[in-house]
């Protein structure tokens, strides 16, 4: 289960770093091109927000998995030790429940939304809105990862 889902962080660590890669080039062109050029591509600013879309709710997700997210821990250090693991274990359930429900909504939304097109580009307007029960799933998936598994500090 381990290898399985630090294969699907890494596949997430990839797709971030492109939509990063490919939204800053759009950025660029777009730059260069309405500046120098006089002629921006209609298309540049819907691919970077669709890039940017990624980047944050996949973010997002990586966050929870790598535990890179703000956290406040004036209680938690209060307290000792194996309550400091069940508060965490708790913690992570809540995170897990949100990521479900943001993934239950996120599917209502696409069900809304569905039959749409972008203006620019002409893609189905679901790869945009499917990005957030994506999201969803995979905060859902690796914060259940943290409430279920023995972390590197707890015995297995």
């Amino acid at each position: 289960m381990g290898r399985a889902l630090d294969a699907l962080a890494w596949l997430l660590r990839a797709s971030i770093v492109l939509a990063a890669a490919v939204m800053l080039g759009s950025i660029f062109l777009q730059v260069v091109m309405r500046y120098v050029f006089h002629r921006a591509p209609p298309w540049s600013e819907e691919l970077a927000l669709l890039m940017f879309s990624w980047a944050t709710l996949g973010g997002l997700a990586l966050g929870v998995r790598e535990g890179f997210h703000v956290a406040l821990t004036l209680l938690p250090e209060r307290l000792p030790p194996a309550s400091r693991r069940a508060w965490g274990r708790v913690l992570a359930l809540a995170t897990a429940a949100l990521g479900g429900f943001v993934a239950w909504s996120g599917l209502r939304f696409v069900e809304m939304t569905g039959g749409s097109i972008s203006a620019a580009i002409g893609y189905p307007t679901e790869i945009l809105t499917a990005m957030a029960p994506a999201s969803g799933a995979l905060v859902m998936i690796f914060a259940l990862e943290h409430a279920l598994l023995p972390g590197p500090a707890e015995p297995a």
